[in-house]
């Protein structure tokens, strides 16, 4: 069926043609100009801009190539299509150079001939429209998808450089205590922190702190805890100003629980932290629903610390405990994220957990030996975001 509106222009110097040819396709429910020579044709073309042109291709005039080569260059989106008493194949290899849609065979005595070319030739260049509409938009797309993505590469290594700024420096010898970490993180940004620092002359604290998910939103999650840890330790230290800092972990995982509720950032997290007194050689830490839990290594044996404890940010009513532990004289304490499973040979969660101090104790407490017996040391994709803090004392 015809869409409504399609009009025809029809150049040919035979009075008798082109009405024949004009009657019949305004039968077929087009709208047809028609023109006695080519030059007006082409003036018909230019002030009614047709959506298709039959013109003869020998005219007095104008040669039927040069009226063809002049209206496809005036819009080379309509077709033309060329009609000839001549059936020369070099004149019909010449009209398709210089641009007709079709050719055609006088006389015409098959006037369907003339109506499935003239549709086949409209049908051809609506579709051509079409792709080139399409090939615009998708340009289109393109062109603001890479500025959308350049803006969030570099709103991602602003974010990343942010991250590494707050991370402490590691190696980080304080007094007998020498921490290290190392962070894996599965996308650009990590959803995993670590942090360890001086609370007083006599104490060294430190946390590992895995937020849920992955990316940005995650990522954003760790400036807040570090905003959080550092903003306790100062109101603690205005306090205290001489001496040991009241710094209980159970009190600092409560604070964070409460503040992440309240953020409504739909964000959880798992963390362990924990306080270490230089006077007494204790330990006192807290596990917010983190696995796995710590791992001591001295003398060659390695084993799990005891504790649990909800996740952080999920319960208002969750509750922290405080597990105190008298440090050997060396030692080494390792925290890792549960990304740190995913490189650990296993079948179930319960044999990589069991590996783990297996390997702690293959690594003799050392980070470098740790990495490259999980397969860490290779710059390879992870599936998730991975990190490990050493904590170790020897004298």
């Amino acid at each position: 069926m015809q869409l409504p509106g399609t009009t025809l222009l029809v150049i040919d110097d035979d009075d008798s043609v082109r009405q024949n040819i004009g009657k019949h396709l305004e039968t077929c429910g087009f709208d047809v100009l028609q023109a006695g020579n080519a030059q007006q044709g082409l003036d018909l073309f230019t002030s009614q801009r047709p959506e298709l042109v039959l013109c003869d291709l020998h005219m007095s005039d104008i040669s039927g190539f040069e009226l063809v080569r002049q209206i496809t260059d005036r819009a080379p989106e309509t077709p033309v299509i060329v009609i000839s008493a001549d059936s020369v194949m070099t004149d019909v290899v010449e009209a398709l150079r210089v641009g007709a849609s079709d050719y055609l065979i006088k006389p015409l005595k098959d006037m369907r001939v003339l109506e499935h070319a003239v549709r086949r030739s409209l049908d051809r260049a609506r579709l051509r429209l079409e792709n080139q509409r399409i090939r615009e938009r998708l340009e289109q797309a393109n062109r603001e998808l890479e500025n959308h993505l350049k803006v969030l590469k570099d709103d991602q290594a602003a974010g990343h450089q942010v991250q590494l700024n707050m991370l402490p420096p590691s190696p980080w010898q304080s007094g007998a205590y020498l921490c290290e970490h190392r962070i894996f993180p599965s996308l650009y940004l990590s959803g995993d922190f670590v942090d360890y620092f001086r609370v007083s002359d006599t104490q060294v604290a430190f946390y590992l702190a895995d937020v849920s998910g992955h990316g940005s939103s995650s990522a954003f999650v760790t400036v807040l805890l570090k905003f959080m840890s550092t903003r306790l330790l100062y109101e603690q230290r205005r306090q205290e100003s001489e001496g040991p800092i009241h710094f209980k972990p159970s009190d600092v995982l409560g604070h964070i629980n409460r503040s992440l509720i309240s953020c409504k950032l739909g964000k959880h997290v798992t963390m362990l932290g924990g306080v270490i007194d230089e006077t007494s050689g204790t330990l006192t830490y807290s596990i917010g629903g983190h696995l796995p839990l710590p791992v001591l290594y001295s003398e060659g044996k390695a084993s799990y610390l005891p504790g649990k404890g909800r996740p952080v940010g999920l319960f208002e009513d969750a509750e922290y405990e405080d597990h105190e532990l008298k440090l050997p004289e060396c030692f080494t304490l390792m925290l890792c994220s549960d990304g740190v499973l995913d490189c650990i040979e296993g079948t179930t969660l319960r044999e990589k957990e069991a590996r783990l101090p297996e390997l702690m104790e293959q690594a003799d407490g050392g980070m470098q030996n740790l990495l490259k017996l999980l397969g860490m040391d290779r710059k390879t994709a992870m599936p998730d975001d991975i990190s490990v803090l050493l904590l170790s004392r020897n004298p």
